[in-house]
């Protein structure tokens, strides 16, 4: 997004990667999370900047006290969120302290289970990551 970025270059381009490649031309954006910080990482180029990326990233941080709340249910372990709205979805992954919600056009429900697996697996293994590398 031609932005400067504190995330670790490599995360950021596996993470579009991943999302980019389960969901194709209907990723909308990608926007990172952690408790103190947002950044939106891609934003599809026919869709305009200025999104409320605080309001959303606060309303998701909401998932972290949600994932605890669900540890231990009947259901199993809490995986993702999706949240259907009038022209698309947001999809709301989250993975110890950090997370990512992913926005899409209308997609058949299977492919939300692929996109947050995606997601998912790129987060578990930069568990670290909005601090660069040294």
């Amino acid at each position: 997004m031609g932005n400067e970025s504190d995330l670790d270059e490599e995360f950021v381009n596996e993470l579009v990667s991943v999302c980019r490649t389960a969901v194709g031309d209907r990723l909308r954006s990608i926007t990172y999370f952690d408790t103190a910080h947002e950044e939106q990482l891609y934003l599809r180029d026919d869709l305009e900047s200025g999104a409320n990326i605080v309001g959303f990233a606060n309303a998701e941080r909401n998932g972290f006290t949600s994932k605890r709340v669900y540890e231990d249910t009947e259901l199993g372990d809490y995986q993702f969120t999706i949240r259907a709205f009038e022209d698309g979805y947001l999809t709301r992954v989250i993975h110890g302290y950090h997370g990512a919600f992913v926005t899409t056009d209308r997609l058949p429900t299977e492919r939300f289970e692929d996109l947050a697996s995606a997601v998912d697996s790129v987060l578990a293994e930069y568990d670290t990551a909005w601090l660069r590398p040294d």
